[in-house]
């Protein structure tokens, strides 16, 4: 059954990808009380959960104390991320996580709606098309485009995880945007096994192509492919840049999103 309202979305997004679809790829996960602890690849820790239990503040400052020390005794992590949710119940949360020393990013909105609302047809620039990428090469300089569109230097390892994902097979699509064989914008599709979602991640539009209707485009591409898979809703976290154009699609913002990132300290020579 489609769900069309803010709080049905929500409810779904809640029950059906904060679980252990929210982390395919991960090395391991470990319990504490109501936290999933997980380990990925390249010594990165995250902390994620459906809810808090009902803990109190004394409660949660056990809670973010307890997982800090989970990966504090793994030389192996260099960092986590404790991604929080703006309509948690999780009194005190904020506070703790600073204290133990994690420092907030960017707040993003979740973002949720049906993939048909965003299969439509987008008209593109005279010259722009675009593909799916699969091999080595086009998915490095994907890679590359997307670390030049965030004003970043380019990484390899990037797109080696990229790479590494791909090889897993699980399910992960990529698409570019090109113009006259430049790629000019990037995204992928990530179908969430067992559930009704598939989620686009990674739009990144060189600056002098935005503004043209490309990234609503690569993002139409994906949620007709993501309804070939038989995936009915979409979801993103979404910066302030890209709410909008999701928003024109159809989707609807149901919370916010906060990662909390915890570095582990150098060692002073």
């Amino acid at each position: 059954m489609v769900i069309l309202d803010r709080a049905g979305l929500l409810a779904a997004y809640d029950d059906q990808l904060r679980t252990d679809a929210e982390t395919p790829g991960a090395i391991s996960v470990e319990r504490l009380g109501p936290l999933r602890l997980v380990v990925f690849a390249g010594g990165r820790g995250f902390v994620t959960y459906r809810d808090l239990g009902g803990a109190d503040r004394a409660g949660i400052r056990a809670l973010v104390a307890g997982a800090l020390d989970h990966y504090s005794v793994r030389p192996d992590i260099s960092r986590v991320e404790w991604k929080t949710r703006g309509h948690d119940a999780a009194p005190g949360l904020h506070d703790a996580l600073v204290e133990a020393g994690f420092v907030p990013e960017e707040t993003e909105s979740i973002m949720i709606g049906e993939a048909r609302l965003l299969a439509v047809d987008v008209p593109l620039p005279d010259g722009v098309t675009l593909r799916r990428v699969t091999d080595e090469h086009d998915v490095r300089a994907m890679s590359a485009m997307a670390d030049e569109a965030f004003g970043d230097p380019v990484s390899r390892q990037r797109a080696d995880d990229i790479l590494a994902r791909l090889a897993r097979r699980d399910g992960m699509e990529l698409w570019v945007a090109e113009d006259a064989g430049r790629m000019v914008s990037a995204g992928r599709l990530e179908p969430v096994a067992g559930s009704d979602f598939a989620g686009v991640w990674g739009g990144a539009t060189l600056e002098p192509w935005r503004g043209r209707g490309i990234y609503r485009a690569l993002t139409a591409a994906r949620a007709r492919s993501a309804l070939a898979l038989g995936k009915t809703l979409i979801h993103s976290d979404s910066t302030e840049f890209s709410r909008p154009i999701l928003e024109r699609s159809g989707l609807t913002k149901v919370s916010t999103t906060t990662p909390y990132i915890w570095k582990r300290p150098t060692r002073q020579s």
